[in-house]
């Protein structure tokens, strides 16, 4: 009998991983589709001098939407059952608002909009790291590289929007 602080762990955890990737690249796919022409978009912004070049943001989320699926497994698998569910609120959360955020941004040009919704983001992040540090550290730590990436990425919508797009 498992004890309060310990869930079983499933019978089929690799299955659970593979879902739980399907759902993060579906977000950025969904997100993708919704603005296609992102790169020319950002080609063509008023950049601040510390803008990265257009070419790392694609390995960097896509490393980022694995570590976001991956540390929802931990949470699943080892997370205490009393922390898992807020943990797992959080994150779809945060999911739904990182997939508004590209269609705001690149698909409308809604910068201004774009930067309401990146804010929740970035507070949905850090709510989202705070459960998971209640469910299973290490599955908070995994999203350190998440949340401070979304608070660069929010300070470079908040330039774009001073700086005129």
């Amino acid at each position: 009998m498992p004890s309060d602080t310990t869930v079983p762990l499933p019978r089929r955890p690799v299955p659970l991983l593979l879902v739980l990737l399907a759902v993060s690249y579906a977000v950025a796919a969904l997100g993708g589709l919704a603005a296609a022409d992102a790169g020319e978009v950002y080609a063509s912004l008023r950049l601040p001098g510390w803008a990265p070049p257009g070419w790392v943001f694609g390995p960097v989320w896509t490393v980022l939407y694995g570590t976001l699926a991956v540390a929802a497994w931990l949470v699943l698998l080892r997370g205490t059952a009393a922390a898992r569910r807020p943990a797992l609120v959080w994150w779809a959360a945060q999911l739904l608002l990182n997939l508004l955020w590209t269609p705001l941004f690149f698909g409308a040009g809604a910068y201004g909009w774009a930067l309401v919704d990146i804010v929740l983001l970035l507070a949905a992040v850090v709510g989202t790291v705070a459960a998971f540090a209640r469910a299973h550290r290490p599955a908070a730590w995994l999203l350190v590289p998440y949340l401070l990436w979304v608070a660069f990425a929010t300070a470079l919508n908040g330039a774009v929007l001073v700086l005129g797009g």
